[in-house]
């Protein structure tokens, strides 16, 4: 029997069923060749880390405490890390249950149809590729800065000349970003050694800052905790941009399908790393600026300039060097988990078969080289100040999608309106969102008081609402795998934290991802629902395979109204 809505009509909200999700290797007609188990504990919690933390304190903190929050960085660290952990929980709990490729996308497939997976697979793309040319061009400014730093200001030398050309061109992030590239094409063991090596001596060089730093603190740097010129509005506005740091334990489930033991090893690796980043990002900010006054932060190399400022040399070397040293890790890791999106997407015909193909040695050749050739190409050319707010708007709508997976997942479809539950979250995202905007913009004025509060009031409404229709199934989990706790008011609340936090980044950066996201859906109507999976032949099990409890229980809850349309 295969389960999909066949060639007759195409929709684009079929479902992936339970079964196929939890288990690609169970489909009959798919790739012959599946990604091999190999990444343990310690390898994923490398992963994690290693796509966080370097962009978060040697990029992105010195921005934030120059430019939006002084003082209260870390505050803004606390904000936008309680946001990540209530939608970290959900992808702990997914993760575990269906551990393949695709993160996001796959959750959003078998939750919410193939449209909406699309979209979140677009969004990945922002985080994944987007955030690796992000850090790959801060890098290669990283580069300039340290040596306009140690090269005697003359206007004609040549080694200022080279790292500067003009026209927006980066050498060096073409270089690193490249690197980066031709690793992974090198093979997925050597990566995944450099990964992990990095990772410790990233952790040892933030640990040498931060607590170099505390030596330094003078309690006058700290006040006013809330620059008057910022106000709180500012610690908001930088826990918005913030989010680009926490992208880390998406990337691990990015990469469950290459997972030994993932049900037990992908939850404890998504909130192990959850916690040591947020640990190290509260307690570097707080170091960083009770070292230098925030005004004289620098935005580009803020540990490495604050060591300069107090007079420590040695220090500032040493940092400055450390993250040249290790911040292309970020680089290798973000770029890592693109190829294996592209691998789940390709797997449900949503892209060219080119993007599943593997190679002798079970990588992902071709589908590295066309994301890491496209990731050079903006690393190269876009400075990172343009990518930052696109790439967090894109992480906190995917993170949205997996709150909402999670609900939708535990809930079961029965009674005669089987979709009054996503109508409702539906609703209760449009309200969030418009909450957001309201308080964000408007809440100094009295009408935007007004509407914000009552939006507020419908808002909680809905929560309620959605409350009473939910009808938990404990039969779709197996009982031993990690569960989030508080489904349906968990999920429902970081929902609004993150509309909430998507209202805050700039004009300029929604604009860019409405657009983004409208190319995106064009592209999934114009090739990617003529050539899908669910659309065509749907998914069928292979030969010998047994029906599982995730199959039993589809066919028990399948009526007429249910998306999973079965020919």
């Amino acid at each position: 029997m295969a389960v999909g809505s066949g060639s007759s009509t195409r929709s684009p909200w079929v479902r992936k069923p339970l079964w196929a999700a939890a288990n690609p290797n169970a489909v009959e007609g798919g790739p012959g060749d599946h990604l091999a188990r190999h990444l343990t504990l310690f390898d994923l919690i490398c992963v994690g880390v290693g796509a966080t933390v370097g962009s978060g304190i040697f990029v992105l903190c010195g921005l934030i405490a120059h430019s939006y929050a002084g003082p209260a960085t870390f505050i803004s660290w606390a904000v936008a890390g309680t946001a990540a952990c209530l939608s970290g929980l959900c992808y702990a709990e997914l993760a575990g249950r269906f551990p393949s490729a695709g993160s996001s996308y796959a959750y959003a497939f078998i939750s919410m149809g193939e449209l909406v997976a699309y979209i979140a697979g677009a969004c990945l793309t922002l985080e994944y590729v987007f955030s690796a040319s992000a850090v790959a061009r801060s890098w290669g400014d990283k580069v300039i800065e340290y040596a306009k730093a140690n090269i005697s200001e003359e206007e004609d030398h040549p080694l200022l000349a080279f790292l500067e050309p003009g026209a927006l061109f980066n050498p060096f992030a073409f270089i690193i970003s490249t690197l980066a590239v031709a690793l992974h094409l090198k093979g997925v063991r050597e990566s995944k050694y450099a990964t992990n090596f990095f990772s410790l001596v990233k952790v040892a060089l933030v640990i040498f800052m931060t607590v170099t730093s505390f030596f330094l603190l003078e309690p006058e740097n700290l006040t006013p905790l809330v620059p008057p010129e910022f106000g709180i509005g500012g610690i908001f506005r930088g826990a918005s941009t913030l989010f680009f740091g926490y992208i880390g334990y998406d990337e691990i489930c990015c990469v469950a399908g290459e997972a030994i033991n993932p049900k037990k090893n992908l939850p404890r690796a998504v909130i192990a790393s959850l916690a040591a980043v947020t640990v190290l990002y509260i307690l570097a900010a707080i170091a960083l600026t009770g070292m230098v006054p925030y005004e004289e932060i620098s935005e580009t190399s803020p540990f490495p300039n604050g060591f300069r400022y107090r007079g420590l040399e040695w220090a500032s070397h040493l940092s400055a060097i450390g993250e040249l040293v290790t911040l292309p890790l970020v680089v290798l890791v973000s770029i890592m988990a693109q190829p294996r999106l592209q691998y789940a997407m390709a797997q449900d015909g949503l892209l060219p078969p080119i993007f599943a193909a593997l190679d002798a040695n079970g990588g992902l050749w071709w589908g590295t080289l066309i994301s890491g050739s496209f990731m050079v190409i903006i690393a190269t050319f876009i400075p990172f100040t343009y990518l930052n707010d696109l790439i967090s708007a894109g992480i906190l709508i995917a993170f949205n999608m997996t709150d909402a997976s999670v609900i939708l997942l535990r809930n079961k479809r029965q009674g005669s309106n089987p979709y009054l539950l996503e109508k409702l979250l539906a609703l209760f995202n449009f309200l969030a969102i418009l909450s957001g905007i309201l308080t964000s913009y408007w809440l100094h004025t009295f009408e935007g008081r007004f509407f914000a509060g009552a939006i507020a009031l419908v808002l909680i409404s809905v929560g309620v609402r959605i409350h009473k229709k939910f009808d938990q199934d404990s039969d779709v989990y197996e009982k031993e795998g990690f569960r989030t706790p508080f489904v349906p008011f968990l999920p429902l609340l970081g929902a609004t934290v993150n509309w909430y936090l998507i209202a805050h980044l700039s004009i300029f950066s929604l604009l860019l991802l409405g657009g983004y996201l409208l190319i995106a859906a064009a592209s999934y109507f114009l090739y990617s629902s003529k050539h899908s999976v669910a659309n065509t032949t749907g998914w069928r099990r292979s030969e010998g395979g047994e029906t599982d409890e995730l199959e039993q229980y589809e066919m028990k809850n399948t009526t007429s109204a249910h998306s999973h349309k079965l020919i």
